[in-house]
Protein backbone atom coordinates (compact mmCIF):
# COMPACT_ATOMS: atom_id res chain seq x y z
CA UNK A 1 0.00 0.00 0.00
CA UNK A 2 1.06 3.68 -0.49
CA UNK A 3 2.31 5.40 2.43
CA UNK A 4 0.65 8.54 3.70
CA UNK A 5 3.10 10.93 3.88
CA UNK A 6 3.36 14.97 4.73
CA UNK A 7 6.12 17.11 3.19
CA UNK A 8 7.35 20.65 4.09
CA UNK A 9 9.80 22.75 2.61
CA UNK A 10 10.35 26.63 3.21
CA UNK A 11 14.33 26.34 1.84
CA UNK A 12 14.01 29.29 -0.79
CA UNK A 13 11.67 32.07 -1.11
CA UNK A 14 8.75 30.17 -2.22
CA UNK A 15 6.87 27.50 0.85
CA UNK A 16 6.15 23.98 -1.24
CA UNK A 17 3.43 21.49 0.67
CA UNK A 18 2.68 18.54 -0.38
CA UNK A 19 0.62 15.43 1.15
CA UNK A 20 0.27 11.77 -0.90
CA UNK A 21 -1.88 8.80 0.46
CA UNK A 22 -3.27 6.23 -1.04
CA UNK A 23 -6.53 8.19 -2.25
CA UNK A 24 -4.44 10.70 -4.01
CA UNK A 25 -2.15 13.53 -4.10
CA UNK A 26 -2.38 17.31 -2.69
CA UNK A 27 0.28 20.23 -3.43
CA UNK A 28 0.75 23.71 -2.53
CA UNK A 29 3.21 26.13 -3.90
CA UNK A 30 2.90 29.79 -2.89
CA UNK A 31 5.22 32.96 -1.74
CA UNK A 32 7.04 31.92 1.32
CA UNK A 33 10.57 33.52 2.61
CA UNK A 34 9.50 36.06 5.72
CA UNK A 35 5.74 34.70 5.39
CA UNK A 36 6.37 31.18 5.76
CA UNK A 37 7.26 30.99 9.33
CA UNK A 38 3.43 32.27 9.79
CA UNK A 39 2.06 30.70 7.07
CA UNK A 40 3.21 27.30 6.96
CA UNK A 41 1.06 25.65 10.29
CA UNK A 42 -1.82 27.06 8.96
CA UNK A 43 -1.30 25.81 5.23
CA UNK A 44 -0.61 21.73 6.67
CA UNK A 45 -4.14 21.89 8.71
CA UNK A 46 -5.66 23.19 4.84
CA UNK A 47 -3.94 20.60 2.89
CA UNK A 48 -4.87 17.60 5.46
CA UNK A 49 -8.51 19.33 5.44
CA UNK A 50 -8.67 19.24 1.58
CA UNK A 51 -7.71 14.97 1.97
CA UNK A 52 -9.45 14.67 4.98
CA UNK A 53 -6.67 13.20 6.81
CA UNK A 54 -5.10 13.49 10.24
CA UNK A 55 -1.64 13.47 11.30
CA UNK A 56 -2.86 9.86 12.80
CA UNK A 57 -2.78 9.04 9.11
CA UNK A 58 0.51 9.98 8.49
CA UNK A 59 3.71 7.50 7.88
CA UNK A 60 5.99 10.31 8.36
CA UNK A 61 6.85 13.85 7.72
CA UNK A 62 9.33 15.13 5.26
CA UNK A 63 11.27 18.72 5.08
CA UNK A 64 13.51 20.15 3.16
CA UNK A 65 16.61 19.93 5.50
CA UNK A 66 18.95 22.29 3.09
CA UNK A 67 20.96 23.77 1.91
CA UNK A 68 18.85 26.80 1.96
CA UNK A 69 17.91 30.34 4.22
CA UNK A 70 19.11 30.09 7.32
CA UNK A 71 15.36 30.94 8.69
CA UNK A 72 13.36 28.50 6.31
CA UNK A 73 15.58 25.57 7.37
CA UNK A 74 15.01 25.91 10.67
CA UNK A 75 10.98 26.95 10.03
CA UNK A 76 10.36 23.05 8.16
CA UNK A 77 12.52 21.71 10.57
CA UNK A 78 10.84 22.79 13.70
CA UNK A 79 7.43 22.39 12.06
CA UNK A 80 7.87 18.77 10.88
CA UNK A 81 9.17 17.63 14.26
CA UNK A 82 6.69 19.47 16.45
CA UNK A 83 4.27 17.86 14.21
CA UNK A 84 6.23 14.21 14.16
CA UNK A 85 6.53 14.11 17.91
CA UNK A 86 2.72 15.66 18.48
CA UNK A 87 1.67 12.45 16.04
CA UNK A 88 4.12 9.98 17.38
CA UNK A 89 5.59 9.57 13.81
CA UNK A 90 8.95 9.56 11.96
CA UNK A 91 10.63 12.39 9.92
CA UNK A 92 12.01 11.97 6.45
CA UNK A 93 15.01 14.90 6.00
CA UNK A 94 15.20 15.59 2.38
CA UNK A 95 17.91 17.66 0.22
CA UNK A 96 16.80 20.62 -0.81
CA UNK A 97 18.73 20.94 -4.02
CA UNK A 98 17.32 17.41 -4.98
CA UNK A 99 14.13 19.04 -5.07
CA UNK A 100 15.47 21.56 -7.59
CA UNK A 101 16.64 18.39 -9.69
CA UNK A 102 13.74 16.63 -9.53
CA UNK A 103 11.44 19.29 -10.43
CA UNK A 104 13.90 20.03 -13.44
CA UNK A 105 13.80 16.43 -14.50
CA UNK A 106 10.03 16.44 -14.64
CA UNK A 107 9.98 19.59 -16.80
CA UNK A 108 12.84 18.57 -18.63
CA UNK A 109 14.25 14.95 -18.72
CA UNK A 110 18.42 15.22 -19.53
CA UNK A 111 20.20 12.86 -21.03
CA UNK A 112 22.81 10.70 -18.97
CA UNK A 113 25.33 12.70 -17.27
CA UNK A 114 26.08 14.59 -13.81
CA UNK A 115 22.69 16.91 -12.95
CA UNK A 116 24.34 19.98 -11.41
CA UNK A 117 21.85 22.13 -9.22
CA UNK A 118 23.25 25.71 -8.46
CA UNK A 119 20.56 28.07 -6.62
CA UNK A 120 21.60 31.49 -5.24
CA UNK A 121 23.25 31.49 -1.89
CA UNK A 122 23.58 35.58 -1.76
CA UNK A 123 26.66 36.95 -1.40
CA UNK A 124 27.77 36.32 -4.66
CA UNK A 125 27.93 32.90 -3.66
CA UNK A 126 25.86 29.71 -4.44
CA UNK A 127 24.82 26.59 -3.31
CA UNK A 128 25.56 23.96 -5.50
CA UNK A 129 25.57 19.97 -5.90
CA UNK A 130 25.63 17.06 -8.99
CA UNK A 131 23.74 14.03 -8.43
CA UNK A 132 23.14 11.00 -10.64
CA UNK A 133 19.58 9.70 -11.74
CA UNK A 134 19.56 6.57 -10.54
CA UNK A 135 17.70 3.19 -12.19
CA UNK A 136 14.89 3.25 -9.26
CA UNK A 137 13.94 6.94 -10.39
CA UNK A 138 15.82 8.62 -7.66
CA UNK A 139 19.21 10.48 -7.08
CA UNK A 140 22.52 9.87 -5.88
CA UNK A 141 25.24 12.44 -4.96
CA UNK A 142 28.25 12.53 -6.78
CA UNK A 143 29.01 16.02 -5.69
CA UNK A 144 27.99 16.66 -2.14
CA UNK A 145 26.34 19.88 -1.71
CA UNK A 146 28.15 23.04 -0.89
CA UNK A 147 29.03 26.66 -0.82
CA UNK A 148 30.61 28.03 -3.30
CA UNK A 149 32.26 31.42 -4.88
CA UNK A 150 31.36 31.64 -8.21
CA UNK A 151 34.75 31.12 -9.25
CA UNK A 152 35.25 27.97 -7.57
CA UNK A 153 31.48 26.78 -8.65
CA UNK A 154 32.85 27.66 -12.54
CA UNK A 155 35.88 25.17 -11.67
CA UNK A 156 34.29 22.64 -10.58
CA UNK A 157 32.58 22.72 -13.47
CA UNK A 158 35.19 22.05 -15.51
CA UNK A 159 35.69 19.00 -13.51
CA UNK A 160 32.60 17.67 -13.58
CA UNK A 161 31.12 18.74 -16.60
CA UNK A 162 27.37 18.81 -16.26
CA UNK A 163 25.19 17.36 -18.83
CA UNK A 164 22.23 19.63 -16.89
CA UNK A 165 22.50 22.43 -14.67
CA UNK A 166 18.96 23.26 -12.67
CA UNK A 167 18.94 26.66 -10.63
CA UNK A 168 18.18 29.96 -10.11
CA UNK A 169 21.77 30.89 -9.87
CA UNK A 170 21.97 30.48 -13.71
CA UNK A 171 19.25 33.59 -14.12
CA UNK A 172 20.84 35.44 -11.20
CA UNK A 173 24.08 35.53 -12.33
CA UNK A 174 23.48 35.02 -15.77
CA UNK A 175 26.80 35.49 -17.89
CA UNK A 176 29.06 34.78 -14.96
CA UNK A 177 28.86 31.00 -14.70
CA UNK A 178 29.79 28.64 -17.68
CA UNK A 179 27.19 26.55 -18.84
CA UNK A 180 27.55 25.55 -22.86
CA UNK A 181 26.51 22.70 -23.82
CA UNK A 182 24.38 21.72 -20.77
CA UNK A 183 21.02 21.50 -20.79
CA UNK A 184 19.58 24.47 -18.58
CA UNK A 185 16.23 25.06 -16.51
CA UNK A 186 16.43 28.10 -14.42
CA UNK A 187 12.97 28.28 -13.09
CA UNK A 188 10.84 25.43 -11.42
CA UNK A 189 7.60 24.32 -12.25
CA UNK A 190 5.85 22.82 -9.36
CA UNK A 191 8.08 22.40 -6.28
CA UNK A 192 5.99 20.88 -4.15
CA UNK A 193 5.06 17.84 -6.77
CA UNK A 194 8.98 17.44 -6.61
CA UNK A 195 8.80 17.57 -3.17
CA UNK A 196 6.68 14.93 -2.55
CA UNK A 197 7.84 12.43 -5.22
CA UNK A 198 11.54 12.65 -3.30
CA UNK A 199 8.99 12.17 0.02
CA UNK A 200 8.15 8.52 -1.65
CA UNK A 201 11.74 7.84 -2.66
CA UNK A 202 13.05 8.65 0.71
CA UNK A 203 10.58 6.27 2.11
CA UNK A 204 11.27 3.71 -0.27
CA UNK A 205 14.43 4.07 0.42
CA UNK A 206 13.93 3.84 4.48
CA UNK A 207 15.02 7.10 5.02
CA UNK A 208 12.80 7.84 8.20
CA UNK A 209 14.15 8.76 11.23
CA UNK A 210 13.31 9.77 14.96
CA UNK A 211 12.40 13.23 15.19
CA UNK A 212 14.70 13.94 17.63
CA UNK A 213 17.68 13.02 15.19
CA UNK A 214 15.90 15.70 12.66
CA UNK A 215 18.80 18.78 11.90
CA UNK A 216 18.58 21.42 9.28
CA UNK A 217 21.43 21.30 6.98
CA UNK A 218 24.06 24.91 7.35
CA UNK A 219 26.29 24.93 4.80
CA UNK A 220 27.00 28.96 6.37
CA UNK A 221 28.29 28.83 9.49
CA UNK A 222 28.49 33.10 8.87
CA UNK A 223 25.60 35.01 7.99
CA UNK A 224 26.23 38.35 8.89
CA UNK A 225 29.25 41.02 9.27
CA UNK A 226 30.74 42.09 12.36
CA UNK A 227 30.74 46.24 12.81
CA UNK A 228 34.49 45.74 12.43
CA UNK A 229 34.22 43.75 9.45
CA UNK A 230 31.88 46.26 7.86
CA UNK A 231 34.03 49.05 8.37
CA UNK A 232 36.78 47.68 7.00
CA UNK A 233 35.21 46.51 3.76
CA UNK A 234 33.76 50.39 3.36
CA UNK A 235 37.53 51.16 3.83
CA UNK A 236 38.67 49.03 1.46
CA UNK A 237 40.20 50.55 -2.08
CA UNK A 238 38.49 50.30 -4.94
Amino acid sequence: MDPCLLALDSSTDALALALHTPQGRWQLNEPGGAAASARIVPAVRELLQQAGVGLAALDAIAFGAGPGAFTGLRTACAVAQGLAFGAGKPVLPLDSLQIVAEDAWGTAPAAAGLHWVAVDARMDEAYAAAYNRTTDGGWSAAVAPALYTLPALAEAWQQHPPAAIAGNALAVFRGRLPSTGASCVPELSDRASALGRLARQAWRRGGAIDPALALPLYLRDKVALTTEERARQRAAPG
